[in-house]
C-alpha cells in the first residue's frame, strides 16, 4: 500500500508575527477551479460596490474663504503647500494647504483679480493682474515678515512670541515708476507694471485678463483688452515685446499660456472665438483656428506638451494637437453649463473642469482600461467622476496639487474646496495586504467592466436635479438632430449629403 503525504517546510506555514495572518496555499491549476469565472464576477460586483461605498471625495474647505466670488487661483509648480487665490473684490489670499489656513489677506487691486501665476525663482514670487490694468509682484516668503513690536531694528532681543507681522510699512522699490506714497506689507507689492499708454490715465480701459509665467526664464506674458499679448521682464516696467497683430482681430485676448517644452511658444484664446499660437523668437503668428463658440480657458499638457485642452461655451472641453488645429483630437462631454476653467493633473493623463453648472468633472485622456477608480469606463469623452455639493455655486477655477492626490476648486459662493482626486482612495499609508487587495479589486472591475451589473454600479452617480433634467433634455435634442440628419442623407441624391463629424462641427475655419 502506497500512501502520499503532504510535505511543507515549517517556514511556509509560520506567521512572521503573532498579529500576522497565517499563510495560505493556493492551487493555481485551472482544472481544479471550474467555477472560477463565476466567483470572479461575484467579487467584481462586490468590489464595485465597495468602491462606491467608500467614495467620499469632499475633504473640506479652506477656513474663512473670501468675502466675494473667487475669480482665479495659482498653484505652485515646485512646492506643495502654498496656493494663492484672487477675488472679484480685488483681494489676494495666501494659503497654507497643510493646515488649510489663510496666511495673509492682501488688498491687491481696485477691481477684480483676473489672473495669478507663480514665478520660477526660489524667492516665491507671485504675479497678479487686475481689470484696472495693473500687474503686481508679491512675495510668498518675505524675509522681513516679522519685526519686533514698536521697534524697527533687526537686532532686537525680544522673544519670538512677542514678534508679530508688520501690517504696513513704507516700501522702497527699485522700480522708478512706483508711486512713493503707496504703502505695502512685507509681502509686497514689490513691483508694479503698467502699459505705457495707461500711465497717468485715471480712466484706464485696457484691462488685463490673463497672466502666465515662463517655465524656465524670468519672463511673464499678459493678455489685455487692447487685442494684444505683452511679454514682460520683471526687471523692466514696460513690455519687452507686444503682439498686436492677431490675424487682424480686434477682440480682447482672454487667456495666454506658455508651452512647457517649447519655451518660445505661446497659445492664446480671444473673444472672436479664436485659438492662436505665437512664436516669440520670430515675433510671428503661426496658426489660428476659429471655433463655433468662445473658449474660456486653455492649459497645456505638462507631460505631452504638444497637446492642450480648452474649455468652451458649448458645454464641452476639447483637446488639440498643436501641429493640426483644424480638428480637435478629443471631445469631452457631460457638463450642462459653460466650462469656465480646466487644469491638467501633473501626470498628464487626466484633467479637471469647472463649470457654470456648479459641478466639477474629471476626464481621462487615455484608454487605460477601467478600474474602480476610473468608474469602469474605457471610453474617452465621458467623465470618470463628478463632484458637487448642495452649497457649491458656479465654479470659476480648479487645479490639481503637485502630488496628483487632491483637487482644489474656487466658486461663486466664496469658498475654496479641497477634494480627493480619487473619490474612494484611502488617505494615509497602505499596508502591503491593503495595497495588493486594492489592486486585485481594481483588476476585477476592469476585467468585468463591460458587464451590465458592474457597469451600472461603477458608473452610477448622483447628480443635482438641475443637471439631471438638463442632461435628459440635451439627449432628446441630440436624438432629434441625429434623426433629422439621417432623414436628409437618406432622401437626398446619393453623394450630395453626408453625415457631419461632431468634432468637425466645432471648428469654423483655420487661419494661417
Amino acid at each position: 500500500m502506497k500512501v502520499k503525504a503532504l510535505s511543507r517546510s515549517e517556514s511556509s506555514t509560520t506567521r512572521s508575527s503573532l498579529h500576522d495572518i497565517r499563510p495560505t496555499h493556493k492551487n493555481l491549476n485551472p482544472t481544479s477551479h471550474p467555477q472560477a469565472r463565476a466567483r470572479e464576477y461575484t467579487r467584481a460586483v462586490t468590489a464595485a460596490k465597495l468602491d462606491r461605498m467608500f467614495a467620499k471625495p469632499f475633504l473640506g474647505e479652506l477656513k474663512n474663504g473670501h468675502v466675494d466670488a473667487i475669480s482665479c487661483m495659482a498653484i505652485c509648480r515646485t512646492n506643495l503647500c502654498p496656493i494663492v487665490t484672487g477675488c472679484v473684490d480685488g483681494t489676494l489670499r495666501i494659503w497654507d494647504l497643510t493646515n488649510r489656513k489663510m496666511v495673509v489677506n492682501l488688498e491687491a487691486h481696485t477691481r477684480s483679480v483676473s489672473g495669478l501665476v507663480f514665478g520660477n525663482t526660489n524667492g516665491g514670487m507671485v504675479y497678479s493682474c487686475g481689470e484696472e490694468g495693473i500687474v503686481k509682484g508679491w512675495s510668498i516668503y518675505p524675509k522681513d515678515r516679522y519685526i519686533t513690536a514698536g521697534d524697527d531694528s533687526s537686532d532686537s532681543s525680544d522673544d519670538e512670541e512677542d514678534r508679530k507681522p508688520r501690517a504696513k510699512r513704507k516700501y522702497k522699490s527699485n522700480n522708478k515708476y512706483k508711486e512713493d506714497e503707496e504703502e505695502a506689507s512685507p509681502y509686497g507689492p514689490h513691483n508694479i507694471y503698467r502699459l505705457p499708454s495707461t500711465r497717468g490715465n485715471a480712466h484706464n480701459t485696457n484691462a488685463f485678463h490673463s497672466i502666465d509665467h515662463h517655465w524656465t526664464q524670468s519672463q511673464f506674458a499678459t493678455s489685455s483688452s487692447d487685442s494684444a499679448v505683452h511679454l514682460w521682464d520683471p526687471e523692466r516696467s514696460t513690455p519687452i515685446t507686444t503682439f498686436n497683430n492677431l490675424w487682424g482681430s480686434d477682440d480682447t485676448v482672454t487667456t495666454v499660456r506658455y508651452n512647457p517644452a517649447e519655451h518660445d511658444l505661446i497659445a492664446h484664446c480671444s473673444n472672436d472665438r479664436g485659438i492662436g499660437l505665437h512664436d516669440t523668437r520670430t515675433s510671428s503668428a503661426l496658426q489660428k483656428t476659429i471655433m463655433s463658440m468662445k473658449c474660456n480657458a486653455l492649459e497645456w499638457n505638462p507631460m505631452e506638451p504638444y497637446m492642450f485642452v480648452v474649455g468652451n461655451e458649448d458645454y464641452n472641453a476639447y483637446t488639440f494637437d498643436m501641429r493640426k488645429l483644424n480638428r480637435p483630437t478629443g471631445m469631452y462631454k457631460g457638463h450642462v453649463g459653460a466650462v469656465m476653467s480646466v487644469a491638467w493633473s501633473p501626470t498628464g493623463t487626466e484633467f479637471v473642469t469647472g463649470s457654470y453648472d456648479k459641478t466639477i468633472r474629471m476626464f481621462s485622456v487615455r484608454k487605460e482600461g477601467g478600474t474602480a477608480s476610473h468608474s469602469g469606463s474605457k471610453a474617452t469623452g465621458v467623465s470618470r467622476d463628478i463632484y458637487h455639493t448642495k452649497r457649491m455655486q458656479r465654479v470659476f477655477c480648479v487645479g490639481y496639487t503637485l502630488d496628483h492626490k487632491y483637487i482644489l476648486s474656487g466658486s461663486d459662493d466664496t469658498n475654496i474646496r479641497l477634494w480627493k482626486a480619487r473619490s474612494s482612495e484611502k488617505i494615509g499609508q497602505l499596508s502591503t495586504r491593503e495595497e495588493s487587495a486594492l489592486q486585485y479589486r481594481n483588476a476585477l472591475v476592469s476585467k468585468y467592466a463591460h458587464l451590465p451589473e458592474v457597469k451600472r454600479i461603477s458608473r452610477g452617480r448622483r447628480v443635482p436635479k438641475f443637471v439631471k433634467k438638463e442632461t435628459a433634455q440635451a439627449m432628446v435634442q441630440k436624438e432629434k438632430r441625429r434623426r433629422k440628419e439621417g432623414n436628409v442623407v437618406k432622401h437626398s441624391k446619393p453623394g450630395t449629403k453626408k453625415y457631419t463629424d461632431e468634432k468637425a462641427k466645432s471648428i469654423v475655419k483655420t487661419v494661417d
